[in-house]
């Protein structure tokens, strides 16, 4: 048992990292109620993972193949493979932590990676990996916990409010929601986070967030969640002070007391750190230069002739064996290769090789009753219940940002009341009466679809990492998270068209009907949410905001150029007058158009004092007819604009599930 974490205004108890602890003596467990209740969770199965002649493979893009010297390459039909890992073996049994170390470019992070069944696309797998006898899949994603290096996290949420979704993404449909608050509850005590319960991870400046360990903490809680039996960890000390590193250390140890098996890459710790590792994995140049107990490192380097200075950090010097020497990479390579071929043939290989053979001869032999029973028995949440909390995630995000909230909808405003008093008293049935109408539309429209449409482009680039990760991890599908972030946008889709028609509208004087000015704001609506699906494509097509803005310009010209407004429709040649069945501005501009001249009779051709110098307009089907609109098209153009809205986002849906992919 240890001491953990505690917030100056929690009571200090003694609290075992796990599913279930030991009150204090005499004391009774916060939680006991509710276990008595409930019943207390059962930890997850004890987990074994054992690796056999595992190598890992990379694809090589064209551009790279110059730049690599001395490296392995195995050659493909379309491209070269880089050997990261070559050929390694090991265990990890339940009750130990295991460090994996090397310098820079061992292999590491990449070994890790394939161990935990969360390769980058476009990696190669070679050997065999199991965990509990069965070779891993997509299984591992619930029974294993993976703590990244950087921490990722929606910032403006709170702590226990991640902690609450998280849990149910990734915990299984069968556990009550009572459950899961305990769960939520304990790991908040457990890991010194209680107090600092309702504050916000990160987010805007001036508030008060969490700090650096605090962040490696809860991305720890977030990973314990459903109690895993098997930790990965990136190196978990990145960017913490030596006390940090050493409380975060300290509550791996205790995970690893209570049974489970973590497996940590770590880098040049310090003595007192690497005294908590039971076993050590040493890496250089992707091969095994040490596997075993830690404390046996030494006496194996000693051997070789290599003997570690009285005053030098053990780990350091292991560094410094097996890097590479800037200006002597030959000699360096030639060094590592005979500790590693030395290893190969040492004692502790041969018994690490026996002990690993006998893992895959019981899985080999084992029968098919005890493999059944084996089977991953999780359920994972409903698609509904993954949409309904991912809704509610972002719908924070927008709630508590004022960027994307309440400056939007004052923004839109004040330049809805600018455009309305530059059309007050303009909207009358006169000649010049005409183009005001026409003008004050086209304000409606262009403020409802370029603004927008300009507004989501960094979005998705912003949030690829985090959703690349997460959806590694089988939290959810990519239709899913798309449906849950537009969902999540709607309110304020719906919101914003409405209260800047409704401005313009009424100072511009536009057709005082009830049809008319329901269907505009209706029209209106399906405008922006066009423009948010088509900026959305753009988006999740090119990955980048200067990238998508430099295709999405010239697109925009294609719109404005096509609405009818600045050129007559007929007289578009026709090898570019089929853009126009693309552009929602002159579906849009048409059904308005419609709204406001279908069954106006009483035009008037002569302004006061002022005779009409061109043609005289007297009834509103002219109107129409003198910008190629034609009433009987306005149903079509509604239903053009929804076909549009879908297809934009099925194309983005599309976009953002091969870029997910890929990556």
């Amino acid at each position: 048992m240890v001491k953990p974490i505690l917030s100056s205004e929690e009571p200090v108890e003694t609290i075992q990292i796990g599913s279930r602890f030991t009150p204090p003596k005499g004391g009774r467990s916060p939680f006991q109620e509710v276990e008595e209740l409930l019943g207390s969770t059962q930890p997850q199965r004890p987990c074994t993972l054992v690796w056999r002649d595992l190598s890992v493979h990379v694809k090589l893009k064209d551009g790279k193949l110059k730049r690599l010297v001395n490296n392995v390459h195995v050659k493909l039909k379309d491209g070269k493979l880089k050997r990261l890992v070559n050929n390694v073996s090991g265990i990890a049994k339940p009750g130990t932590l295991v460090a994996l170390m090397g310098p820079s470019g061992a292999g590491k992070t990449t070994l890790m990676s394939a161990l935990a069944y969360r390769n980058p696309i476009g990696t190669l797998i070679d050997g065999d990996i199991a965990m509990n006898g069965l070779p891993v899949g997509d299984f591992m994603h619930r029974e294993s916990g993976y703590m990244h290096q950087d921490e990722l996290f929606v910032e403006n949420l709170t702590v226990i409010e991640h902690l609450s979704i998280m849990a149910r993404l990734r915990m299984d449909r069968r556990t009550s929601s009572l459950a899961r608050r305990r769960r939520v509850n304990q790991l908040l005590r457990q890991l010194g986070l209680y107090g600092s319960r309702y504050t916000r991870i990160g987010g805007l400046e001036g508030r008060n967030t969490l700090s650096g360990g605090e962040r490696k903490r809860l991305a720890f809680a977030t990973e314990l969640l459903t109690d895993p039996g098997l930790l990965f960890c990136d190196e978990p000390t990145t960017g913490l002070d030596s006390s940090s590193a050493q409380k975060l250390m300290s509550l791996l140890r205790a995970s690893a007391v209570q049974g489970k098996t973590v497996i940590c890459t770590i880098h040049q710790p310090s003595s007192e750190l690497m005294a908590l590792f039971d076993k050590l994995v040493l890496l250089a140049e992707g091969r095994i230069a040490f596997a075993g107990n830690a404390s046996g490192a030494l006496s194996f380097f000693e051997s070789l002739g290599y003997h570690c200075p009285l005053t030098y950090n053990p780990t350091d010097f292991f560094i410094k064996v097996l890097a590479l020497t800037p200006g002597s990479e030959g000699a360096s390579r030639h060094a590592i290769k005979s500790v590693c071929d030395r290893f190969a043939v040492s004692d502790a290989a041969k018994e690490l090789d026996m002990e690993i053979h006998l893992e895959f001869h019981l899985m080999d032999h084992e029968d098919e009753e005890s493999r059944r029973a084996k089977e991953d028995s999780f359920r994972p949440p409903f698609f509904f219940t993954k949409m309904i909390w991912l809704v509610y995630r972002y719908l924070l995000v927008i709630l508590r940002d004022p960027r994307v909230q309440l400056l939007r909808i004052l923004q839109k405003l004040a330049i809805a009341l600018t455009a309305g008093l530059c059309f007050i008293g303009t909207a009358h049935l006169t000649q010049a009466g005409i183009q005001d109408v026409q003008g004050a539309l086209f304000i409606i429209i262009a403020e409802n679809t370029f603004s927008p449409m300009y507004s989501v482009l960094n979005m998705f680039p912003e949030e690829f990492p985090m959703l690349t990760r997460e959806l590694k991890a089988g939290l959810y599908s990519t239709p899913i998270y798309y449906l849950a972030r537009m969902t999540a946008l709607f309110p304020g889709l719906v919101i914003e068209p409405t209260l800047f028609t409704l401005v313009v509208y009424y100072i511009a004087g536009l057709r005082a009907t009830a049809f008319a000015f329901s269907f505009t704001v209706f029209l209106s609506i399906i405008v922006l949410n066009v423009a948010i699906a088509c900026g959305s494509f753009f988006s999740c097509a090119f990955g980048s905001m200067p990238v998508a803005i430099a295709y999405l310009v010239p697109f925009d010209y294609t719109l404005m150029l096509t609405s009818g407004l600045f050129v007559k429709l007929s007289s578009i040649p026709k090898y570019v007058s089929w853009i126009r069945h693309l552009s929602w501005v002159m579906y849009s501009n048409e059904a308005m158009s419609i709204l406001q001249w279908d069954g106006i009779q009483n035009i008037t051709c002569i302004a006061p004092g002022n005779m009409t110098d061109g043609p005289c307009l007297s009834t509103g089907d002219e109107v129409l007819e003198q910008y190629d609109f034609r009433i009987n098209q306005f149903w079509t153009d509604v239903v053009a604009l929804l076909i549009l809205c879908l297809g934009f986002h099925l194309l983005a849906l599309i976009a953002l599930r091969f870029r997910t992919r890929r990556k």
